[in-house]
């Protein structure tokens, strides 16, 4: 499911989709491991963390590009 989200986050790629979803993500975890549902809050945290790199690489690369 989470691959699903990534691709279609992917094609359309808003600016700043991938933080979105990202912060999305890592606030959804909290009640989880509130909860001590340590699994799945695990999966949110690294999909979250995931979701912002992917963003952080696609605003480095625009920024190259810029430059040259």
């Amino acid at each position: 499911m989470g691959f699903i989200i990534f691709l279609v986050l992917l094609f359309k790629h808003k600016e700043n989709s991938f933080v979105s979803f990202g912060l999305l993500c890592l606030l959804l975890a909290m009640p989880f491991f509130y909860f001590w549902i340590f699994f799945t809050a695990e999966r949110l945290v690294w999909y979250g963390v995931l979701l912002i790199l992917t963003e952080v690489i696609f605003k480095f690369s625009k920024l190259l590009h810029e430059k040259n």
